[in-house]
């Protein structure tokens, strides 16, 4: 098979009327360029260019395979800004799985926004808490909490150092008090939910010298993240969210944090897909925006040190 390469070796030369002008101009050595013809010459058969030492000419067979040489070259240009025009061009479909949570109240918003930006895309979205299966149900790419456990994925960080925070309504402390101290939970109602296929009773903290946990106890609990922050901004208990799905609840005023000292697990937010192939450009560009817009809300967060501890 002929080389690209090679056929511009080719044109070059015959436009410059010089073997060693095209290698200058192709940043060539001498003797690469020499190889070059020979392979192209012996590949079609036949000699293209007489060559002596001071001159260079076209011989019979050269001019006529010239004209299809430069049409090729030409036709691949042609191929490569269409390739480059279609790169430039956000259309077809994303089909993403989210959290519940997350995906309601912080993904939507910024999806219609995506949308808007990029009329000609369509979006199919999956909410749901439970693991997404990529190499089985119709999405290409997942947003979830925590690292992979399957290690054959794909994963890729939307939101590094987001972490869970402990949080309740302003009419839920006004009723029972405001927790001063960790012990303190077991007195209030935890608002719990499924973690993977458990219910998180267990919760975890860092109080700047060690690490603290201990298991709290509720009047309800639910497989649906989102149903718990509902629960806790209408007043119902303590829960211990993450917050990028609390946070707008947090500068709003419906919910306030609680022991904000104390840094709660980590949750960092990924983009998970089964291959690199399906990194699309609106898959990267989406990733660009979530990236974007998770920082701003971490940088929110009260209690954030410099360093995001």
């Amino acid at each position: 098979m002929l080389r690209f390469d090679d056929l511009q070796l080719f044109v070059r030369a015959a436009d410059l009327g010089s073997l060693s002008a095209a290698a200058r101009v192709m940043d060539l050595s001498p003797a690469v360029a020499s190889a070059a013809l020979k392979r192209i010459e012996q590949q079609l058969g036949t000699r293209l260019l007489a060559r002596s030492t001071r001159s260079l000419r076209l011989t019979a067979e050269g001019e006529g395979f010239l004209e299809y040489a430069r049409a090729s070259l030409s036709a691949l240009d042609d191929g490569r800004r269409l390739l480059a025009s279609g790169q430039d061009h956000v259309s077809g479909v994303l089909q993403l799985s989210a959290p519940s949570d997350f995906g309601r109240n912080q993904l939507l918003p910024w999806l219609d926004e995506f949308q808007q930006q990029y009329p000609q895309l369509n979006v199919r979205l999956l909410l749901g808490d439970r693991i997404a299966d990529l190499f089985r149900q119709p999405v290409d790419i997942a947003l979830r909490y925590g690292e992979p456990e399957d290690s054959s994925l794909v994963a890729l960080p939307i939101a590094p150092d987001n972490i869970r925070v402990l949080c309740a309504a302003p009419s839920y402390l006004a009723r029972h008090g405001e927790p001063q101290h960790l012990e303190q939970l077991a007195q209030h109602n935890c608002l719990l939910y499924m973690l993977g296929s458990r219910v998180h009773d267990h919760w975890g903290f860092y109080d700047g010298k060690r690490h603290v946990s201990l298991t709290v106890s509720g009047d309800r609990f639910s497989d649906d993240a989102d149903v718990v922050r509902r629960w806790a901004v209408a007043g119902m208990g303590i829960a211990y969210k993450s917050w990028l799905d609390i946070s707008t609840d947090v500068l709003a005023g419906r919910l306030r944090l609680i022991l904000p000292q104390l840094r709660g697990e980590r949750t960092p937010l990924n983009l998970l897909c089964a291959h690199r192939a399906q990194l699309s450009k609106p898959v990267n560009l989406l990733r660009d925006m979530l990236v974007s817009r998770c920082a701003i809300l971490t940088a929110q967060r009260p209690g954030r040190t410099a360093t995001g501890q």
